[in-house]
């Protein structure tokens, strides 16, 4: 899998697109920034992003996403997620519509602290395509003109209106039915595989001890991804070879032994925050994966 793509990275791949050089936090603590599809290249790689993406494609072609694949043969809203690798292979030459970009800071305010990633839109596991009939087609590009024309303006507030207009876009798309006749690819199991050492990653490094450990456990990371835990099993040992049980403890181990070298906090501190509830539970654990306790760890090398 390729490295996530930033935005900064986003901008260097394409730019023309931001001639003017546009702050990466143009929109105070976040950004934001909205194109037509005209100006993006017809195949993209297949990666995370670490951005949030919202487009409407008006043009054929093919979206990889996740473990699956769905062929676009008529206008749709489609929703990016930063936790979700995908790519887009172009089936016209023609591929019209727009598409805007945005950070999580962007979205929500300070005092909010719930994620986009937990809205059904955007929700790993979730469908991300929404096909659109000519009323509603109308409805959302005249919102992206809108948008449009606010990106260009000298209104202060500005700001404040893009962001109602994408909140506009993402209301009428959850009014729709999405779309469910996606593909499994021939290489499923290597695209589930991917999506799960990704998520794995995406949890760390952990950066306070307040913040528990969500995903610890296989059918976590299952219901996550909205598959079978066996089906995820299954897939992790056939490309990896290990369990997905082993990947899980693995890099839990290898987080605890960077808090336990590169910070002062106490031990219970370091088993709440990378899952444990007792610290106990956490010696254990420990002392069976690396033969060390967590206090030998400290001053022992591992």
């Amino acid at each position: 899998m390729n490295t996530t793509e930033t935005v900064q990275d986003f901008y260097a791949r394409l730019p023309h697109i931001n001639p003017s050089g546009l702050s990466i936090n143009n929109a105070g603590p976040g950004h934001f920034n909205v194109f037509t599809r005209s100006s993006c290249q017809h195949t993209t790689f297949y990666s995370r992003r670490d951005f949030y993406k919202v487009s409407l494609v008006i043009g054929t072609g093919r979206l990889h996403y996740a473990d699956k694949w769905i062929e676009i043969d008529r206008p749709a809203l489609l929703f990016s997620n930063p936790m979700i690798p995908y790519s887009w292979e172009a089936g016209s030459d023609e591929q019209e519509g727009w598409f805007c970009l945005f950070t999580e800071a962007f979205v929500h305010s300070q005092e909010r602290k719930e994620t986009l990633q937990d809205s059904p839109l955007f929700k790993v596991g979730g469908t991300p395509i929404f096909f659109i009939d000519e009323q509603q087609l109308e409805e959302v590009s005249f919102l992206f003109k809108k948008m449009m024309r606010e990106m260009n303006s000298d209104y202060v507030h500005k700001f404040d209106l893009l962001r109602n207009y994408m909140h506009a876009i993402i209301h009428e798309a959850m009014k729709m039915q999405p779309a469910e006749n996606f593909e499994k690819p021939v290489n499923a199991s290597s695209r589930i595989t991917s999506l799960f050492l990704e998520l794995l990653e995406r949890q760390f490094p952990i950066d306070t001890p307040e913040a528990a450990l969500q995903l610890k456990t296989a059918n976590h990371f299952a219901e996550n991804l909205s598959v079978h835990v066996n089906h995820l099993n299954r897939s992790v040992k056939e490309i990896t070879g290990k369990t997905t049980t082993e990947h899980i403890s693995a890099r839990i181990v290898k987080e605890a032994i960077a808090l336990l070298r590169h910070t002062d906090w106490n031990i219970s501190q370091i088993a709440y925050s990378i899952g444990f509830e007792y610290p106990a539970y956490f010696n254990n654990f420990f002392k069976k994966q690396t033969g060390l306790t967590p206090g030998e760890a400290r001053v022992i090398p591992v």
